[in-house]
């Protein structure tokens, strides 16, 4: 006979199963914590009894449960275990469930590789491009499913409007990639053709709006020369002119990294762009200033604290800049801290100094390997006559 809904809500436990007549082997079973539909079956596997849970009545009504018997069923006369078949398709869709999207990839790149990033603010940097232009196009494929087509789609509306973000963007979307591929997740990377899908490049890379070399002394009269005692920001932004160095390593200037006796700053490679060590040689305007930091002992470390006693916004500088509208080269923008190392090597090359010397003096690697295996030293007197005649030029002397 065929089981019925009365039937099922009468079965207690402690009763025995009821089979249903519809269906064979199927049957409901009560427990203290309701009543179980199991199917009995004989596994053409092994030849052994199995039994395959369904579910619970009455969550599973007898229609279901004998649909689902009998599907089992029908794996059986296929000569298939159905509980084989069962865990294999749940254990098939788990690993579709666990695959990696490229969104996925890339927020665990980003994660794995923000600890050897400099700043928070690069940091964020790196995932916006990728949150702008690539997660709502392909963010949700699968690793496997990302194409070289796909990479030059995404690329394409930026690739000549805005050259040096999808470039930056491009390299973020290869090194995901590229994870990807050291991991196993995929065969190849499909970003490194993109090149030869998309058309060349031939924008101009933007630089940072720097102020006319020439118009730095005013500058430095009307805004920097004096500032009170305590005050980092005029300090810092009247050092990093004196230095030419950039704007990060001046902020995170500690006093151990000075020899004053010598009149040398000496930057650490960790805190170098280039990963390279670094002797600034001071000049007496740039020893001077450094000489009434330490003796006004603004801080037991940093040589330009904020009021807090912590290093330097990288936008404090900015700010400053902007509020007193330092001249550019640059149409309706200010300069940037970062434009005073051109002023510097604009003016270094006005005045008929060698290329080697400045490009030391602001610390750039040298492109070619064969040069670079030669430079054996870092020219630091002869950099210092080249700085003492910068700090003569700004200072006004």
């Amino acid at each position: 006979m065929a089981l019925t809904d009365k039937q099922a809500k009468a079965l207690q436990h402690g009763d025995k199963p009821v089979f249903d007549g519809k269906v064979t082997g199927l049957m409901l079973s009560p427990g203290k914590a309701g009543c179980k539909w199991t199917l009995r079956f004989t596994s053409p596997a092994s030849g052994k009894r199995r039994d395959a849970g369904l579910g619970t009545y009455p969550e599973v009504s007898i229609a279901d449960a004998r649909d689902k018997a009998l599907k089992m069923r029908r794996l059986l006369d296929a000569g298939k275990d159905p509980i084989d078949t069962r865990d294999r398709e749940q254990e098939a869709a788990s690993i579709v469930e666990a695959a990696l999207t490229f969104e996925k990839a890339a927020r665990k790149v980003h994660d794995e590789l923000k600890p050897g990033w400099k700043n928070a603010k690069h940091a964020a940097q790196w995932l916006s491009t990728l949150e702008t232009y690539i997660f709502p196009k392909i963010g949700a494929k699968k690793l496997d499913a990302v194409t070289p087509a796909d990479c030059a789609d995404v690329l394409r509306p930026i690739w000549l409007e805005k050259a040096e973000t999808a470039s930056r963007t491009r390299q973020r979307m290869h090194a995901v990639m590229q994870w990807a591929w050291a991991h196993g997740h995929i065969a190849a990377n499909p970003v490194s053709v993109v090149d030869h899908i998309l058309p060349k490049q031939s924008a101009k890379k933007e630089h940072q709006p720097a102020m006319p070399w020439r118009d730095v002394p005013a500058f430095i009269e009307k805004h920097v020369a004096e500032f009170k005692q305590g005050e980092a920001t005029r300090a810092a932004m009247l050092f990093l002119i004196l230095t030419a160095a950039r704007s990060g390593e001046v902020r995170g200037a500690v006093w151990d990294e000075f020899d004053l006796k010598k009149g040398i700053w000496a930057i650490p490679a960790v805190r170098m762009k280039a990963k390279e060590p670094h002797r600034v040689p001071l000049s007496e305007p740039a020893l001077r200033l450094v000489t009434a930091l330490k003796e006004q002992k603004l801080h037991e470390t940093l040589v330009f604290p904020s009021p807090r006693g912590k290093v330097l916004s990288d936008m404090v500088l900015t700010s400053f800049l902007r509020r007193v509208d330092a001249k550019s080269d640059t149409s309706g923008r200010v300069a940037t801290a970062h434009g005073f190392r051109s002023s510097f090597r604009d003016w270094a090359s006005e005045q008929g100094y060698a290329r080697d010397l400045a490009e030391r003096a602001l610390a750039h690697t040298v492109a070619n390997r064969t040069e670079a295996a030669y430079h054996r030293t870092d020219l630091l007197e002869q950099r210092r006559s080249l700085m003492e005649a910068w700090a003569k030029h700004v200072c006004g002397h």
